[in-house]
């Protein structure tokens, strides 16, 4: 079993604690992605999966053994870096097939898949070209081959498209989803872009100061967040959250009051309180004109273009809220009302900020 698992892992660098008691479960094969804000830990987690950091307290296993104490070297890893780390002095083929001659390998084999991995990763005609001589793009490419070619159980990735343009992103993604497919090594991807994260992920794992938000699969991560936070970094632009006070058939927001359907209705009752925090996603409203069963009335304070789509900023007695539309945006200062998809709307704890669950649940 190739599967990695994290058993109230500390890390303590002093007084700073940069991972708080991580028990998380990574399965043999998947694409699990550590997102989050810089800060957050995970690289601290990817680099003690590697064995780059020591772990304060806990246990951490790959597959069915400890490897506290494994060194780096001994834990079948291969790993990409944000800065490529690539041998300056060495040609693109000697950096692919450095590990491969470190470990000894039978030279047939060294040039077998040194030779795949060229060709796979579209280096053909670079061989004999240095890191200075290559575009970043092309660098990246070198770094990936020389993880891949090694053929280990874990492939463990560290921001390693930050550093290229829009469409070679893009690109790169597909092809790392493709060397999994091929080899289904089990993969761990650090980044802090949530589309990156959505496209490539089997599973996300969200993390802020130090603690594991929520894991799941891209699909729940967006549409059932676990808590306020995780409501509020995916998605872009953010979920709209607001305090809320749920009370008989109603839901008030800013003194505004719209009828809450039944389902959530008893979901709040369920959780003996009457004070929440109320979230919607702006692409899940609509904004009219005109007046509406059913909807909050507000100003329009701010217009933003994204070529295909708008984005509607205005404020329900100062509460600001954002709503997207196609077309036909209203002009700043002018009065709206905004009706939530009450089947997408999320109702969080006061006090601990976590969901309350969902009616379907």
């Amino acid at each position: 079993m190739n599967d990695i698992k994290f058993h109230n892992v500390r890390k303590v660098y002093g007084k700073n604690v940069v991972i708080s008691g991580l028990n998380m479960d990574i399965r043999e094969s998947e694409r699990l992605v550590l997102l989050g804000p810089s800060g957050c830990g995970k690289t601290t987690t990817l680099r003690m999966i590697a064995g780059l950091e020591e772990i304060t307290d806990g246990k951490l296993y790959m597959g069915d053994r400890v490897v506290n104490h494994v060194t780096s070297g001994e834990r079948n890893i291969a790993m990409v870096f944000q800065n490529y780390a690539l041998f300056p002095h060495m040609t693109v083929e000697d950096n692919i097939s450095y590990g491969l001659k470190v470990h000894k390998l039978d030279m047939q084999k060294i040039r077998e898949r040194t030779s795949h991995a060229i060709a796979m990763l579209d280096l053909k005609g670079l061989e004999n070209r240095k890191p200075k001589e290559l575009s970043g793009g092309q660098k990246q490419r070198v770094a990936l081959a020389r993880a891949v070619v090694k053929r280990s159980d874990y492939f463990l990735l560290d921001e390693p498209l930050s550093n290229l343009d829009a469409q070679l992103r893009l690109h790169a993604r597909k092809e790392l989803v493709k060397i999994h497919e091929m080899y289904r090594q089990t993969l761990i991807y650090v980044t802090h872009d949530q589309v990156e994260a959505m496209t490539v992920g089997d599973r996300i794992a969200l993390m802020y100061e130090g603690e594991l938000q929520m894991i799941d699969t891209p699909f729940n991560v967006y549409n059932k967040p676990a808590n306020v936070f995780a409501a509020k970094f995916i998605g872009s632009p953010p979920t709209n959250i607001a305090e809320a006070v749920v009370d008989e058939r109603k839901v008030m927001i800013s003194g505004q009051s719209v009828l809450l359907p039944a389902g959530w209705l008893k979901k709040a009752k369920e959780t003996e309180s009457k004070r929440f925090y109320f979230g919607i996603r702006p692409e899940h409203t609509k904004i009219t004109p005109n007046r509406t069963e059913n909807a909050f009335e507000g100003i329009v304070k701010y217009i933003e273009d994204y070529g295909n789509k708008l984005g509607v900023y205005f404020e329900v007695n100062q509460t600001e809220f954002i709503s997207v539309c196609d077309e036909n945006a209203p002009k700043r200062g002018e009065t709206v009302y905004f009706t939530p998809d009450f089947d997408k709307i999320h109702l969080f704890n006061c006090e601990s900020t976590n969901s309350i669950g969902h009616p379907e649940d």
